[in-house]
């Protein structure tokens, strides 16, 4: 949080940072716009991919595919119906559509629209949500944090929440070429890159061990990802041992690989850039009861509720999502 003094020979007045910021740390590695470059080059191996924005192709890195393919290229204006059902009948003539806006105008505002224009008849629409869970400080108002409790339930769609800039270079390519329709929340502008260093290769529908540990299991989604691996190095300080299982498809959700994971009694833990209701936490917890295994998992997530505005770094220790929150919790479940 940056400190700026009001030149009034008053106290200096703290202002919060830039509220829709990277949420890299300092000094670390990241990749400039990895969406929006993944799909220039996406494009340029296939000639049926398209680009739509809903006057958001800066804030959603769209404007890099507009500049190298901007016969491809659609403004559709502030008008989020228009843009999923512009999409849908360009799907329906056969190309592949990726339309961008808000996640917050996505899943409130167009549902319907996606629904029944797209998901219903299983079209290959691709929709990329910006500024997903705890990812800008501007409020409720563009805080997605119920969009995936939102979407689960709707048939067809696959959802897909990226840790970094490897996942998102290498799941767009596969969305394209997945047949129904797709939600990706979107990490845009600095986006770090950390999986680089597991061996790590997304694929589309399954979940990946990051680590091992003897002593927890952290399963994890999105960024907090990228906040697992560091909780796990923190906690190594503690002597503890700790797990990182990485879940990039949340639906369809690779219950194989997460519930061989919780088997035995390590401690378990979701992690997730999303309210407790409705997202990974409560798909981990149903794929658990269904399989007929009876344990405790412990959420961290976004609580059920409205959120603060804010600089960023402020609500991420506020609401649970910092590191040293995430290594207090561990550490007071273990006793």
């Amino acid at each position: 949080m940056s400190t700026v003094a009001v030149a009034t020979g008053a106290t200096p007045r703290l202002k919060t940072s830039a509220m829709i910021a990277s949420f890299a740390d300092a000094g670390q590695k990241t990749a400039p716009a990895p969406f929006g470059h993944a799909l220039a080059a996406a494009a340029e191996a296939d000639s049926r991919i398209v680009g739509l924005t809903a006057d958001l192709g800066k804030y959603t890195d769209m404007h890099v595919f507009a500049e190298a393919h901007p016969d491809r290229f659609f403004q559709m204006g502030m008008a989020e119906q228009l843009l999923f059902g512009a999409a849908a009948g360009m799907a329906e003539a056969g190309l592949v559509p990726f339309a961008s806006t808000y996640s917050v105008f996505a899943a409130r505002r167009a549902y319907d629209f996606i629904c029944l224009d797209i998901a219903e008849p299983n079209l290959n629409v691709n929709i990329v949500g910006g500024l997903p869970g705890l990812t800008t400080g501007y409020g409720p108002s563009h805080q997605a944090t119920e969009d995936m409790a939102i979407f689960r339930g709707m048939p067809n769609l696959t959802i897909v929440d990226p840790c970094d800039s490897v996942d998102i270079a290498q799941a767009v390519p596969q969305l394209a070429a997945s047949e129904g329709p797709t939600y990706l929340r979107l990490l845009r502008g600095k986006v770090p890159t950390v999986l680089d260093e597991y061996d790590y290769t997304f694929e589309l529908g399954k979940a990946k061990v990051l680590r091992g540990g003897r002593d927890v299991v952290l399963v994890s989604s999105g960024l907090m990802t990228m906040r697992a691996l560091q909780a796990a190095a923190e906690l190594e300080k503690h002597k503890v041992d700790v797990a990182v299982v990485h879940t990039p498809t949340i639906k369809p959700f690779d219950e194989a690989t997460v519930l061989a994971e919780l088997a035995g009694d390590r401690l378990a833990v979701t992690l997730e850039n999303h309210t407790v209701v409705g997202g990974l936490f409560e798909t981990v917890a149903s794929a658990l009861v269904r399989s007929g295994q009876t344990r405790r998992v412990v959420p961290i997530g976004l609580p059920d509720e409205f959120l603060d505005a804010g600089a960023l770094p402020t609500l991420h220790s506020k609401y649970g999502l910092s590191v040293d929150r995430i290594v207090a919790k561990v550490l007071a479940e273990l006793g």
